[in-house]
């Protein structure tokens, strides 16, 4: 890309050629065009010696750099980043490098954010997206603590919290400890657009599961998108013969992801990461039902006016078939 100040853009260049080309002399060319005349010849040539092609930006990098660090110590320091997670400044040292050779090599191999890294493996995470709206769905089950009437410890100190905890639920375990309950939420989100369909249900069942992604399913339909396959992780609600049936009846692929590797359905796992953080989270709730009733407005406001980075900044709806503006 031509730097901001640039005198000649191809479009520039390509003027400069069809002026000289025209028969006009190269010298009074270049004057009119703020350029030295060494600059007018120099794509002059390019452009007789590989046509179009030669008119267009080439890279500033060096054909050959003899001082490039060794590939044995780039190799030592990927290892010290993988395995130990260290940065510039600590890997430095060890190898007797410069900090900023180091950030260098790791930025050259792509290890310059941990971000980026799978933390248990140190290697970097491939990312994937989708072509099309329901050519994959993402499901999995988030489970949450209930919130006792009141407020739990999050609104309180432990010992007014424990105080409502009891006044709550009645029914206590065989150990004698109030037995308040879970919330589950079950949630479905699309590759492509990161559309997401998601419940609060009282238990991870097979049934309920099958429930839910037949009101998932008709949610996609509503807009416009057929689904192609789903993928979940391992629960046993998901190896059940009922979700078999209820997918295959659909014409639906189903896939699992390998044990232990809950990267390969990230797109909802950030979407669970999404929901702690702007909504089961983000404020103390004084109970259960409060934090329920906040649900529906969290989720509309993420299909529909959340800016996502993965999507350039747009909602999710923004990726959706919505030729009538219905969904807006």
């Amino acid at each position: 890309m031509s730097h901001r100040n640039a005198r000649l853009t191809v479009h520039g260049r390509r003027l400069l050629v069809q002026r000289v080309d025209a028969g006009r002399p190269v010298a009074h060319v270049a004057a009119e065009m703020g350029i030295s005349r060494a600059t007018g010849y120099k794509w002059v040539k390019r452009w007789r010696d590989e046509g179009e092609a030669g008119l267009a930006d080439r890279p500033s990098r060096p054909r050959t750099t003899p001082h490039r660090t060794e590939p044995a110590i780039e190799v030592r320091v990927c290892e010290l980043r993988r395995e130990r997670k260290l940065g510039p400044a600590r890997i430095g040292p060890v190898l007797g490098l410069p900090t900023s050779t180091v950030h260098r090599i790791l930025t050259r191999h792509g290890l310059n954010r941990l971000a980026w890294m799978d933390r248990p493996t140190g290697t970097v995470i491939r990312r994937y997206e989708r072509d099309r709206p329901g050519e994959l769905v993402h499901i999995d089950i988030k489970k949450l603590g209930n919130i006792p009437d009141g407020g739990g410890h999050r609104v309180m100190d432990r010992q007014a919290g424990e105080a409502n905890r009891q006044a709550t639920t009645p029914a206590r375990s065989p150990s004698g400890t109030p037995k308040i309950g879970y919330s589950f939420i079950h949630t479905a989100v699309d590759d492509h657009s990161r559309l997401a369909y998601s419940e609060i249900l009282g238990d991870e069942r097979k049934e309920t599961a099958v429930a839910f992604w037949q009101r998932a399913q008709a949610f996609y339909t509503g807009h416009g998108i057929t689904v192609e396959r789903v993928l979940t992780d391992n629960g046993s609600c998901y190896k059940s013969h009922a979700w078999r049936d209820a997918l295959t009846a659909a014409g639906i692929t189903h896939k699992r992801t390998r044990p232990y590797r809950p990267q390969t359905n990230g797109k909802v796992e950030r979407f669970n990461r999404t929901l702690l953080d702007e909504w089961a989270y983000l404020k103390p709730y004084a109970s259960n039902t409060e934090r329920t009733e906040a649900f529906a407005p969290f989720l509309h406001a993420y299909n529909y006016h959340r800016c996502h980075t993965a999507l350039g900044g747009q909602p999710p709806i923004s990726r959706v078939n919505n030729p009538a503006g219905q969904y807006t």
